[in-house]
């Protein structure tokens, strides 16, 4: 008897009726006649025909299973999961100067290597046959900006001096543009594939746009700053109820005044005042203040702060546990979806129109090529609903799904503050300390700080 995988050949020996036990030579011939040639355990055999075993299944001969290869793979030479955080000194502050952000490379420097893929094991089968295994897959080098493959084809080399970033699952090399005064007039505008770094200050009606991050040593006015990577703000940002930020990465910055700012991931400062804020991960309050008062904040999972409000009672919204861009993608899916569906009836009503003067037989070749291009755009329109309403659902169950975050309080949450967790709200209407608010079912609850 042969395993389905061929793997493992079985015999079983039934009691001689008046004869003798089948001897090693004679076990041998009827397994080779059944085609069993590779693994055959002659000692387990021996043993068994010295003393038989009547009427149990043995395994007598076992195949070599094959051992499957490795993926080759990149063994990068920096640190890919570069994340700094401003250090808290024993004070109390916050350092901003030591962020540790930028890890700089040379030219001609390599910066990752192929490890080839490690080639697997041929197995065999009780009957001989090979079973080959599946092979690793070679690695792709992450090419991206700035950066060339070496002659052998195994590694990565910088192309310029400048700063490394693993960025969509390529390397990149930004050089840095200075500004060593104020972004001013004397400077204009500023737009730039790299890095930016400006040592004085930013002036109000002035706008920064960059590939990588943008680092300001001075402050921030009203205005304009867009970064494919971090902001960082050495001082930090009276915006004028004009000033924005955007960043696809972290925001960095020692206050934050009438503005309003975007992170993709997190935003880290001592205070956050009166500004509108939104954040795709977590919003961190440190440092001496830890404070967080007026105006909104949409933050994707979590607030950690010391003080949220103020004793006066000012009006703070929070709103945690949704992506504020899934939020407001969903909220343009369903602009656009009233939008067409108000076309569509448009195109159905001349449609209608235009089929009654058909059977009256007064339509005439103008008005019939009319009547074809609103088909074709009616169907479009409902082709167009449905994709946008399949959209829709699968963002709802990505809301309902995601929206389970924490607002972590050291000090005080004060009246006035309204709370928002998903779908479920809360007002402050007196003074909570030392809490964690989180969502239980349709409810906000007040929990101890490490909840």
């Amino acid at each position: 008897m042969i395993s389905p995988d061929k793997m493992k050949a079985f015999i079983s020996f039934n009691p001689p009726d008046g004869g003798r036990m089948m001897t090693l030579e004679e076990v041998l011939d009827a397994l080779n006649k059944n085609g069993v040639i590779f693994g055959i355990n002659r000692t387990n055999m021996e043993t068994i025909i010295k003393y038989p075993v009547y009427n149990e299944i043995i395994c007598v001969a076992e195949g070599v299973i094959p051992v499957n290869g490795q993926n080759g793979r990149v063994e990068f030479y920096f640190d890919i999961k570069r994340d700094g955080k401003p250090a808290i000194m024993d004070d109390g502050r916050v350092d901003f100067r030591e962020l540790n952000l930028i890890e700089s490379v040379a030219k001609g420097q390599k910066l990752c290597e192929l490890v080839q893929p490690v080639p697997g094991v041929i197995g065999k089968t009780v009957f001989g046959t090979d079973v080959y295994p599946m092979e690793g897959k070679p690695a792709v080098l992450p090419k991206g900006r700035n950066v060339s493959i070496s002659d052998d084809g195994m590694a990565i080399e910088s192309n310029i001096d400048g700063q490394v970033r693993f960025i969509d699952g390529k390397i990149n090399i930004f050089s840095t543009y200075e500004v060593p005064a104020d972004v001013d007039n004397s400077t204009g505008n500023i737009s730039f594939v790299g890095n930016v770094c400006v040592r004085g200050n930013v002036l109000s009606g002035f706008s920064i746009e960059a590939g990588g991050n943008v680092e300001v040593w001075g402050v921030v006015e009203g205005a304009h700053i867009k970064a494919g990577g971090d902001i960082i703000l050495r001082r930090g940002m009276q915006g004028m109820g004009k000033g924005v930020l955007i960043s696809n990465g972290d925001i960095i910055a020692r206050y934050i005044e009438h503005s309003n700012v975007e992170a993709k991931n997190n935003i880290s400062s001592e205070a956050v005042m009166h500004s509108n804020v939104k954040c795709g991960n977590k919003l961190e309050l440190a440092g001496r203040k830890g404070l967080l008062v007026g105006g909104s904040c949409k933050v994707g999972k979590e607030i950690v702060s010391k003080v949220i409000g103020s004793h006066m009672a000012t009006v703070t919204d929070i709103e945690v546990g949704v992506d504020p861009s899934l939020r407001e993608r969903y909220k343009a899916m369903k602009e656009e979806l009233n939008t067409i569906e108000s076309d569509l009836k448009k195109a159905e009503q001349a449609i209608t129109i235009l089929k009654k003067i058909e059977m009256a037989g007064a339509l005439t070749p103008d008005k019939h090529e009319i009547m074809a291009k609103s088909v074709r755009t009616k169907v479009y329109f409902i082709n167009r609903i449905n994709e946008i309403k399949e959209d829709m659902q699968r963002i709802e169950a990505s809301l309902q799904q995601d929206a389970f975050g924490k607002i972590r309080c050291f000090n005080f949450i004060y009246p006035g503050t309204k709370v928002a967790i998903g779908s479920c709200l809360m007002y402050v209407r007196e003074n909570l300390q030392y809490c964690t608010l989180y969502r239980d079912g349709a409810d906000v609850r007040v929990g101890s700080i490490d909840k």
